[in-house]
């Protein structure tokens, strides 16, 4: 089962990357003009839309990158823990786990602190807060420093037990400081290369290493963020690279594997690397123009009185709520009996902020209704009994 010659670090030049800059020009140019046209367009929406903007972007990234490594984690933990840490006034926080907490500090001393030097002993703490309990689900790891490959190889393995299939054989363990000192080396030194090259570089080669027992991946893309916040100048981001990685996440695993048994050329992984950064700019888009909505919909029911449960469960389903939003979820959302929820729902639609749907009894749903001095059309949220 093990192919240990296929493996680009195996191979005598190896970490030599290279890479074709006329093929990448267009594409290069395009994402810079993207990120630049990004960046202008944020400044302008002023602090506080801009701030609510920076807090979706925050939270798609943390949610996307976990969700790529299989990992689902609530919503509004992780966008309370990140409002918490960055000072974002959002009401009522909600009690975040520990893992949550760990991706969460991770991420954000990746962004936040984007211009200090990574080193080891940052890397470490990384990893120790994504696995705090020192385990990844039910096995027992080394957390906090390079693996050991005690049990068995650093593989990449899909299928069933007795017919799995080794995408990618890691290094030794043996030869991870040494790959590590010389990886973090060039990370940290300015060597005339673009940052947004740099970041391609950076998570290929780091994902290559492969050097913990679990969080390669998510620790891969909180890097590659880093040098992105570097390429930018700026702690506010306002896009996530894992959204739109997690929508082609079998794209990007397929091309992964074959940078790995390919040559040292990644042109080709640098062609995608950017043109999946163009994509998630794009994104941004969707991203501003749902802060946009929220925000005039706060404006325009400014005159309207809402308690403390119905501002709370409005800006939930206002951020993207997932799923449908019965009474008794309500009611638990809101820590009310089911008595109040009802009160508080037929509230707002006296208020003529919630609309009662067709459908009756027991499926009673609500939906938000448009503002009818709105130009541009707020989307339709539901609500359902």
């Amino acid at each position: 089962m093990r192919r240990i010659g296929i493996y680009i670090h195996n191979r005598p030049d190896w970490p030599g990357f290279t890479w074709k800059p006329e093929r990448l020009a267009e594409h290069f140019g395009e994402v810079r003009h993207k990120q630049g046209r990004l960046i202008g367009r944020m400044e302008s929406l002023g602090f506080q839309l801009r701030t609510e903007a920076v807090l979706e972007a925050l939270t798609e990234d943390v949610l996307k990158s976990s969700e790529i490594e299989g990992e689902m984690l609530d919503r509004s933990q992780v966008r309370s823990s990140i409002a918490r840490r960055l000072g974002i006034d959002i009401g009522a926080l909600t009690a975040a786990d520990r893992n949550v907490e760990g991706v969460v500090e991770m991420m954000l001393d990746a962004t936040q602190h984007y211009a200090e030097p990574l080193t080891k002993e940052r890397l470490f703490g990384w990893h120790a807060a994504l696995f705090p309990t020192g385990r990844s689900g039910m096995s027992k790891i080394t957390v906090g420093a390079w693996r050991d490959d005690k049990s068995a190889p650093m593989q990449v393995v899909s299928g069933p037990i007795g017919k799995e299939r080794v995408h990618y054989e890691a290094p030794g363990a043996a030869r991870l400081a040494r790959e590590m000192t010389k990886f973090l080396a060039w990370l940290n030194k300015d060597d005339g290369t673009d940052l947004v090259i740099k970041a391609g570089i950076a998570h290929l080669w780091f994902v290559t290493i492969h050097p913990f027992d679990d969080g390669n991946g998510r620790i891969a893309r909180a890097i590659a963020d880093m040098m992105l916040a570097r390429s930018e100048k700026s702690a506010q981001r306002f896009y996530s690279m894992s959204a739109r990685i997690r929508q082609e996440r079998k794209a990007y695993y397929d091309i992964l594997e074959a940078m790995q048994k390919g040559e040292l050329d990644i042109t080709r992984w640098l062609a995608w690397f950017l043109d999946c950064l163009g994509r998630a700019i794009d994104d941004a888009e969707t991203l501003s123009a749902a802060v946009l909505a929220k925000a005039q919909f706060w404006d325009i029911h400014a005159s309207v009185a809402f308690n403390e449960r119905q501002r709370k469960i409005v800006n939930q389903l206002l951020n993207s709520f997932e799923g449908k939003l019965t009474s008794s979820k309500w009611a638990k959302l809101a820590k009310c009996s089911q008595d109040t929820s009802l009160r508080d729902i037929e509230d707002l639609v006296q208020k003529g902020i919630l609309q009662k749907d067709p459908a009756g009894g027991r499926s009673t749903s609500y939906s938000l209704r448009e503002p009818s001095r709105d130009r541009q059309k707020i989307p339709y949220w539901t609500v359902d009994h």
